[in-house]
């Protein structure tokens, strides 16, 4: 991994444990739930990725990661005394570049194990979403990825565009920077302008006649 990756997939941990840590606050979770849930939303999507693709999962093999989870955790809660005054919008925004993030860095591991384009492209996309949907899971909420939310498709442009940049052979450093600005702008003009993808709903016509009726 470049020194550039590095430190970004260490930010990444960063604003994904303070993701974890707010909801947790929201949902009034004690100093151990709070862990937990930063904990998960950082570091599960990694896990996965890493034991789909048979390798060492990165936090076994680096503990630092778990002490960064640790003092955002701490941090979180000793400066941010009401979550729930904190806008919704700042967890959104804290989640999108994680997402962005963590999408691009997934897609980088699984290129550089071996693995085929469109693997890459969904491991990246797993990297990005699966810590977020374990949280949102375990505070019974909807996870976001799904929901008509533009979440999802924003780790898989993230991921398809560094794909084809990389296949290019434009420089990394040019290439994974490209490719989370896509990811990330996606998703907060998603956010912004309250974009989402079409519903799928099957109406109940049976139900309609009565409720008419």
């Amino acid at each position: 991994m470049s020194e550039l990756l590095y430190w970004l997939d260490m930010f990444g941990i960063i604003v994904f444990a303070l993701s974890g840590a707010l909801m947790a606050g929201r949902y009034q979770l004690d100093p151990f739930g709070v862990v937990v849930l930063s904990a998960v939303t950082a570091i599960g999507g990694g896990t996965m990725r890493d034991v789909i693709l048979q390798t060492p999962v990165f936090w076994l093999a680096n503990p630092v990661y778990l002490y960064l989870i640790l003092a955002t955790a701490a941090l979180t809660i000793i400066f941010i005394r009401s979550p729930r005054r904190i806008p919704k919008r700042f967890l959104l925004v804290s989640d999108a570049f994680g997402l962005a993030l963590f999408a691009v860095i997934g897609t980088e591991k699984a290129l550089s194990l071996g693995a085929a384009v469109p693997v890459a492209v969904v491991m990246g996309m797993m990297t990005g979403v699966a810590g977020g949907m374990l949280r949102d899971v375990l505070c019974n909420v909807i996870p976001m990825i799904l929901r008509q939310e533009i979440y999802a498709t924003a780790a898989i442009l993230g991921g398809a565009l560094y794909a084809l940049l990389n296949y290019l052979e434009v420089p990394q450093h040019i290439a994974i920077i490209l490719a989370i600005l896509s990811a990330l702008v996606l998703r907060l003009a998603a956010i912004y302008w309250r974009v989402s993808l079409p519903a799928f709903a099957i109406i109940d016509v049976e139900s309609k006649e009565k409720d008419l009726k």
